[in-house]
């Protein structure tokens, strides 16, 4: 590759090429959402997540911010926020990985395999390893209320053309994305 926006363009247009569903955010290259799957055979299956994704100037050295939209919950994503606490991703990236990656190995993997010593969201964590039973429950509470395919794929409420303002995004290359839903 030349140069990291050629990476970016044959990276997104990878992403648009796979099963995922990319929404772009104004004209740039940098800002889009994806429609996220909870992966099979997990508490998350059938839910579907928006998850908002910023690329950094430094894109692939650097790697993406991510974060769910709509609320998710999991002992690694802030439930507030959608940040994610994910080794990968915060301090391990490498520009060997892509975002179909982030989408089909990353994500999956945090889903299915919930780190509860290393929690953003202290309450599914202590909850997780309290009483599996009643933290299984929750999730699937969760999914059934806030990541219904019709929940996920619809603008933002208070969006009436579909476009964020300034204050419901940090466009900084250091913050997660995502407007909480309330």
């Amino acid at each position: 590759m030349s140069s990291p926006s050629k990476r970016r363009e044959m990276d997104l247009m990878k992403l648009m090429m796979s099963d995922h569903k990319v929404e772009m955010v104004n004209d740039g290259m940098n800002e889009f959402f994806v429609d996220f799957h909870g992966p099979k055979e997990s508490l998350y299956q059938g839910g579907v997540w928006r998850i908002r994704v910023e690329l950094p100037d430094a894109y692939p050295y650097k790697s993406p911010s991510i974060g769910f939209v709509n609320k998710i919950y999991h002992p690694n994503v802030d439930e507030t926020s959608g940040s994610i606490c994910l080794d990968v991703i915060n301090q391990t990236w490498s520009p060997m990985f892509d975002l179909v990656n982030v989408f089909e190995v990353f994500l999956p993997q945090l889903l299915l395999y919930p780190n509860p010593s290393d929690p953003l969201n202290g309450e599914a964590a202590a909850l997780m390893m309290r009483d599996k039973a009643a933290y299984e429950q929750r999730v699937k509470e969760y999914c059934e209320k806030h990541a219904k395919q019709n929940s996920a794929a619809a603008p933002p409420e208070d969006s009436s053309d579909g476009e964020l303002s300034d204050d419901e995004y940090d466009s900084s290359d250091e913050a997660v994305v995502g407007k909480p839903d309330l």
